[in-house]
């Protein structure tokens, strides 16, 4: 053999070396691609129970906020009718209330000084009497 065919002979020996060396990585990585292929076809298969759980929800929190919203509006309509009513009952009864409390109010304060002024004339002759020696 000369010295061609031998350096022929090593680089044979250094590319296959080199084709082994590169092959297993790449043989590594083409199953580590069949194994993200597996887990994304079972991700896809397993989300569409998942979507249609979350659509079932979301249809049943728009029913509940429809809900909602209509008794927003029926507590509002009372609050306002509440209101109206307040003003009606202060427009009609609240003056005359206010006037008859009021004459109520004077009525009891004169009837209260009427009472003391007389018994404060009873207590003046009553104490005269006591003093002449009557009773």
């Amino acid at each position: 053999m000369s010295a061609g065919e031998w350096i022929a002979a090593a680089a044979v020996a250094v590319f296959l070396l080199l084709v082994i060396l590169v092959a297993r990585p790449l043989f590594k990585l083409g199953r580590t691609l069949d194994e993200a292929t597996i887990a994304i076809r079972k991700a896809h298969e397993n989300s569409d129970p998942l979507f249609d759980g979350a659509n079932t929800t979301l249809t049943h929190v728009n029913t509940q906020l429809e809900r909602v919203d209509g008794i927003t509006a029926n507590a509002q309509a009372v609050s306002g009718n509440v209101s109206a009513l307040t003003s009606v009952f202060t427009a009609t009864l609240g003056g005359p209330l206010v006037k008859v409390a009021a004459v109520s109010y004077g009525l009891s304060k004169a009837i209260k000084a009427r009472r003391k002024r007389k018994e404060e004339r009873e207590g003046k002759h009553a104490r005269r009497g006591i003093r002449r020696g009557r009773k």
